[in-house]
């Protein structure tokens, strides 16, 4: 066959998701479609079973939306926002601003997307092509994982510890033609961790050699963590940082603010205006309201995820198993055998989330979403896991 048609094959089959580049080492056929959800490599919680696999906020957290939909509707009753109008709502605008500025967050240039993962997939988009490869957080979301590969962008995994991804890995990364980085400010999904001050330092010194690099942040625990964001924003040519209002203020608010450089926010709301135009300024004016009213106290809720998370990762460490969970609603540890874990934890009344779902090259582990857990169920939890896992192997892996 002539070498232009094998390569323009190639090149079809790896951006619809079948294949994938793995550099020297060729390309090899999918383990599954890039279509097909992380979240199908589960189990379904049956009746009478505590499920702590979904990533959920604890409802009891989030605030009433009553007021703030009736105010916003009154609003858009006096007001109704038309064609042609401004895709960030002022108001919005103008809270989100002086709460990045607080952060040393740059806020020049604002859009509004719908949540975190939408800005994500924009950002992407506007920078790159089929083909790019992304550095990504192993274990890492689940749902970033699959929207790499379902964009027919590569991910190379870069490895994380409590304070954020290792400035090694990320390195390594960005030598083996990683053209972006995708970082979580805090409350990283699944582990927990929170980027720190000093490993920001050494990810900002990585990133300023490279200044090519896109840098994308997802700070998607704003609201749920008593931690400031050290944020790498700025220290690339192009970037963008993105605080969703999700796990504060409820999931189905789908909403969430991008700041970042000039040219990516002018290319993320130009490809906006040929597609849903804006995000609703009823859910806009909704979130503005929450947010000047003070419906949420971050440090409560911190103290309240924190409470449980600690407590069941003390519970374990007391069964010589070593779990993390810095910050944020969920806790991850090791498990060599997941599968057998995650039926022993499911026959024993828990419904976990296996790792696969998390993690590229990182070794099996569980996540264990801890925000509905009453107190009561942690030591049973604990006492359930130690049997659904063998304690020494668990602490090699650890």
């Amino acid at each position: 066959m002539n070498p232009n048609t094998v390569a323009a094959a190639y090149r079809t089959l790896r951006e619809r998701g079948v294949v994938e580049t793995a550099g020297r080492r060729g390309t090899r056929v999918r383990s599954r479609p890039a279509s097909t959800p992380r979240e199908s490599l589960g189990v379904e919680a049956p009746e009478g079973a505590v499920d702590i696999s979904d990533g959920n906020p604890d409802p009891a957290l989030l605030p009433s939306l009553t007021e703030a939909l009736a105010v916003a509707a009154d609003r858009a009753s006096h007001a109704p926002v038309l064609y042609g109008g401004p895709a960030v709502d002022p108001e919005l605008a103008s809270h989100a601003r002086a709460e990045l500025a607080a952060d040393g967050i740059p806020a020049d240039h604002l859009a509004v997307t719908s949540g975190s993962l939408d800005a994500i997939e924009r950002v992407l988009a506007a920078h790159l092509r089929p083909g790019d490869a992304v550095a990504v957080e192993d274990p890492g979301w689940g749902s970033l994982l699959d929207l790499v590969p379902g964009l027919g962008l590569r991910a190379v995994p870069v490895a994380v510890d409590d304070e954020g991804p290792l400035a090694d890995a990320l390195e390594r990364a960005l030598g083996e033609g990683a053209r972006a980085v995708v970082v979580t400010c805090r409350a990283q999904n699944p582990t927990g961790a929170a980027v720190s001050a000093a490993r920001a330092r050494e990810l900002r010194a990585v990133l300023a050699a490279r200044p090519g690099t896109l840098l994308i942040e997802d700070d998607h625990g704003h609201g749920i963590v008593d931690l400031p964001p050290h944020t790498l924003a700025g220290t690339t040519e192009h970037w963008a940082l993105a605080r969703s209002t999700a796990k504060a203020y409820g999931p189905d608010l789908r909403l969430a603010v991008l700041a970042g450089d000039a040219l990516t926010v002018d290319r993320v709301r130009g490809r906006q205006r040929l597609g849903p135009g804006w995000v609703s300024h009823v859910l806009q004016h909704a979130v503005a309201h929450l947010w000047a009213s003070g419906s949420v106290d971050p440090a409560h809720v911190a103290r309240s995820y924190a409470g449980r998370r600690d407590a069941l990762i003390a519970a374990l460490a007391d069964r010589d198993i070593t779990a993390y969970g810095r910050t944020g609603m969920n806790v991850w540890l090791h498990a060599p055998d997941e599968t057998g874990a995650v039926a022993r934890l499911l026959h024993a009344g828990w419904a976990a989330a296996p790792g696969a779902r998390f993690r590229l090259a990182s070794p099996p582990g569980l996540r264990l979403t801890v925000s509905r857990l009453a107190p009561r169920e942690i030591p049973l939890l604990a006492a359930d896991l130690a049997s659904a896992i063998s304690p020494g192997e668990a602490r090699r892996y650890g």
